[in-house]
């Protein structure tokens, strides 16, 4: 399966489950809404309820009151409460219209509220107005009595309707309260089960996928690393056939390549040994052939030599030295960074003495030394080549009968920063980069005898070490030639 494909369905996998979870809470915050309207719509039947019984109550207070002193005032609170009683109890048969025990309880009351009315309270006002305009008589009395016995039944019959409805209602309301808890509880639940669950999935997708790829990517970084160490044969095996499989493809067939190029460069670099030791062998003969042929010619003619030929066969044997120099030089510069040569420690000031020893310094040159200098860990042959090249040639190049060299040396963080100055004639600074390539002189190789070699040689090996080299000078002014030296030996790099 492709990389690609395991991705979308986590996702789609996580999708699901996230719209599974909205999905179950909608549901479930349904039958809550429910339950909460219909605890609502509870309290407000128990609220008409309340307001029902009220008004019948204030019917039966108003109607006692006029029976006891026949002032109409009285009449008042009953004439109110019949008023509002209809619109009570439409309101309250439609809040409980969905259950048909309430509805009949409703509809018992409201039959006994018209009894009252109609069958006592109305009669009984209609008979205390009799009563204010005739003479009382015993068959009114009784009837009175009658009437009142009833209207108290019906009164304690409509409480008594009152108390089942709303006791019904509590039960009910009671019994959708622990339901409405019930759902909290449920959605709550099943929430938090479903989130956890969600959460523990994205995670646990997420950890195969970023595992699935970090192992991976970690077995292409050691592929590289390894390269990078010279195992040009080291393989990934990848069986996934996705798209980072096509990248440990390509990271193999890199790896193959390398391997072969590095295999036919070190058949080239085979070569180039066997190149060189015929260049050192068969053309360096020749040489010291001319070179004492000529000293024979010289020692054959003894003094019988013109002053001319004696003249030549000096070019000629300089020239040859010229040619040997030239060779050596080409040498050591194809050999820089080829052979693997040990890193020691080197006391630069104990160096320095030494390239100063070896150059054989004229009298009249001072190698003015920093005290303190630096000691080492690095290759040795290297660094004293360096100082010898610029020592001698700010001996060699120099203008004067008299000269001033200066070796100085600071640190950056990374860097050590040696320089090598002197009061010479100084360079163009057309000619700062021409210095540094090879066979470039910047006088006639008769007039000053050169390679054209030794600056090379020191950019290369300043270079190789991973430092760098530049010079600073005008006509006139001297000459600073200054370059750096890491001071993490190349190994470690």
């Amino acid at each position: 399966m492709k990389l690609s494909v395991k991705l979308f369905a986590g996702f789609v996998l996580i999708s699901v489950l996230f719209t599974a979870v909205a999905i179950v809470n909608f549901r479930l915050s349904e039958a809550v809404v429910e339950n909460t309207q219909w605890v609502s719509r509870s309290q407000i039947v128990v609220r008409n309820s309340a307001a029902l019984q009220r008004n019948i109550i204030d019917m039966e207070t108003g109607l006692r009151g006029y029976l006891l002193n026949g002032n109409e005032t009285f009449l008042l609170p009953y004439l109110q409460a019949k008023d509002q009683l209809p619109g009570l109890i439409q309101e309250t048969k439609t809040f409980v219209s969905s259950s048909p025990d309430q509805t009949r309880n409703i509809n018992d009351i409201v039959a006994l509220q018209q009894r009252f009315m109609h069958n006592y309270a109305e009669p009984l006002i209609q008979l205390k107005r009799e009563d204010v305009t005739n003479t009382t008589s015993d068959a009114f009395e009784t009837r009175l009595d009658e009437l009142i016995m009833g209207e108290k039944i019906i009164i304690d019959s409509i409480r008594t309707a009152f108390k089942e409805f709303n006791a019904y209602e509590y039960k009910v309301r009671e019994e959708r309260r622990e339901r409405l808890n019930k759902s909290i509880n449920n959605t709550r639940q099943l929430s938090t089960i479903l989130t956890i669950l969600s959460v523990l999935l994205g995670l646990s997708w997420a950890y195969y996928i970023t595992r699935l790829i970090s192992n991976r990517i970690i077995k292409m970084v050691t592929l590289a690393d390894q390269v990078s160490r010279g195992d040009y044969k080291t393989r990934i095996i990848d069986t996934s056939n996705d798209e980072l499989s096509q990248l440990s493809h390509s990271l193999n067939r890199m790896s193959t390549t390398i391997d072969e190029t590095f295999t036919e460069l070190d058949a080239k670099n085979r070569e180039l040994d066997q190149f060189a030791y015929v260049v050192s062998h068969d053309l360096k003969a020749p040489l010291r052939g001319i070179e004492v042929a000529s000293r024979w010619v010289e020692e054959d003619m003894g003094g019988q030599l013109p002053a001319h030929v004696q003249e030549y066969l000096m070019m000629m044997r300089v020239r040859v030295h010229r040619m040997e120099n030239l060779i050596n030089g080409i040498l050591a510069l194809a050999r820089i960074g080829r052979t693997s040569q040990a890193e020691e420690e080197v006391d630069v000031n104990q160096l320095l003495v030494e390239v100063v020893d070896m150059l054989s310094v004229p009298k009249n040159f001072k190698i003015d030394t920093q005290a303190h200098l630096p000691t080492l860990h690095t290759v040795r042959i290297q660094l004293q080549q360096v100082f010898s090249n610029l020592i001698s040639n700010a001996i060699k190049y120099h203008d004067k009968e008299t000269g001033l060299i200066a070796v100085r040396h600071h640190e950056t963080e990374n860097f050590h920063v040696f320089s090598v100055s002197d009061d010479g004639p100084g360079i163009d600074p057309a000619y700062h980069e021409r210095i540094f390539v090879i066979f470039q002189t910047l006088q006639e190789r008769d007039a000053m005898e050169s390679t054209g070699v030794g600056l090379t040689i020191v950019k290369k090996i300043v270079e190789w070490q991973g430092g760098s080299i530049w010079v600073a000078s005008e006509p006139g002014k001297g000459s600073t030639f200054t370059f750096t030296w890491p001071k993490e030996p190349r190994g470690d790099q």
